[in-house]
């Protein structure tokens, strides 16, 4: 279609030329210029290839004279662009004092005034130059105000000054004319604040912006969506967001722990072990598991039971069986918490298990090993080797099935019978 239409323009400039020329051969025109006592006669045509032949000549001629200019600016352009690229360099690489000379000189160029001011006020605040830092963000904002807003938020941040970050970018989300970096800031200065109203707010504006990846999204609205569920204020506040979170969010299992946790406290563990057993039953997730463990002493035997009833299709699992240590713990249970306990740490060590092993020592009257199982907690922690206890020579839980499954030829599920010897 595109060959046929330039066809066309083509045969219609083709005939406007042959017109043109055949009207241009009958009747050239006539001009008559006149200039005191001298009088010019020519041609239409000769006149209009005249002025066109006078435009070309003056400006090769314009040009002539500019390219000593343009050479020098092109030059500019190349040295400015060199001491860019030298400065955030510099800057990468951490020397500062280097990355402040280059950055200051590439900003004297227009084109690279408002990116190389800012990459200067992040050296001089890595510097700890707090003038200077001033000085070309007070400038870079007269030419990128946002992002100098944002840079001056990042700093404050960076200082632990929250409420200050939170009172510059404020105004700005007010208005939703914060960029993305402002926005995550705002977040991040909300969090710190104890605003998490203004924090969710944020979230969901970088949500909107597709500003971040989708883990970076969901790893932090899982904090904002954790620390506003635990900050509310009694059951009501508390079921109120809960309720209204979108199904998404409200299966987020950091969202889900944060909810069973202020839940438990605030005197709901019913709620609260419905909602992780109904999770659980969707997907399986140590940290809800964890949790189950975590909600003090309240039904402590029905969670017990129910947890032992998740031990068969989750054997090695180091959060169940130390969910487990704990419920028998509360229930004074001593041999049975020890041997979940022990069977943990045989699989997957962890300082909460030794600690919570330390606890059924002490309730079993054993202060010598309570106090080798504290130590281990500790050393764990450091990454250090642990220490045996004086007794440890016991045969563990075995929490295996009994009986493995196994498939014929053709693929069908069948059991084992054991052989006789």
């Amino acid at each position: 279609m595109k060959l046929w239409i330039i066809a066309i323009v083509l045969l219609v400039v083709a005939a406007a030329a042959i017109w043109g020329w055949q009207a241009l051969a009958a009747d050239p025109g006539l001009l008559s210029i006149r200039i005191g006592h001298t009088h010019i006669d020519t041609t239409l045509v000769f006149a209009v290839f005249a002025l066109l032949a006078t435009w070309i000549v003056l400006s090769l001629l314009w040009r002539g004279l500019r390219w000593p200019v343009r050479a020098w600016q092109s030059r500019s352009r190349r040295r400015s662009r060199k001491r860019f690229a030298a400065g955030l360099t510099a800057l990468a690489e951490g020397d500062h004092r280097r990355a402040l000379q280059a950055l200051e000189k590439a900003s004297q160029y227009s084109e690279l005034h408002a990116p190389a001011l800012l990459a200067t006020a992040r050296a001089a605040h890595a510097r700890g130059d707090s003038e200077r830092t001033e000085t070309a963000l007070d400038e870079a904002s007269r030419h990128a105000p946002a992002a100098a807003l944002a840079l001056r938020a990042q700093f404050l941040l960076e200082h632990g000054n929250a409420e200050a970050a939170l009172a510059l970018l404020k105004p700005r989300a007010d208005q939703n004319a914060l960029p993305p970096v402002g926005w995550r800031l705002l977040a991040e200065a909300a969090l710190l604040d104890g605003d998490n109203t203004l924090a969710l707010r944020a979230v969901d504006a970088l949500a909107s912006a597709d500003a971040l990846t989708p883990e970076s999204l969901a790893a932090l609205r899982a904090r904002v969506l954790a620390a506003a569920l635990a900050g509310t204020s009694d059951t009501e506040a508390l079921n109120a967001l809960w309720s209204g979170l979108p199904r998404a969010q409200r299966a987020m299992p950091e969202a889900i722990a944060a909810y069973v946790r202020r839940a438990a406290t605030l005197g709901q563990p019913l709620a609260a072990m419905d909602e992780i057993e109904s999770a659980l039953r969707k997907q399986w997730s140590e940290r809800l598991v964890a949790v189950w463990g975590q909600l003090g002493p309240a039904h402590a035997d029905t969670r017990l039971a129910r947890a032992e009833g998740w031990l068969a299709a989750q054997p090695e699992s180091p959060a169940l069986l130390l969910t487990l240590g704990r419920l028998c713990v509360q229930e004074k249970l001593w041999g049975k918490a020890r041997e979940y306990l022990e069977h943990g740490l045989a699989h997957a060590p962890s300082a909460a298990l030794w600690e919570t092993l330390g606890e059924c020592m002490n309730g079993q009257g054993n202060a010598a090993n309570a106090s080798v199982c504290y130590r281990n907690a500790l050393r764990i922690a450091r990454g250090e080797s642990t220490q045996a206890l004086s007794d440890a020579a016991r045969a563990p839980l075995d929490t295996r099935a009994t009986i493995a499954e196994e498939r014929d030829a053709h693929g069908m599920p069948r059991l084992a019978i054991p052989k006789e010897n």
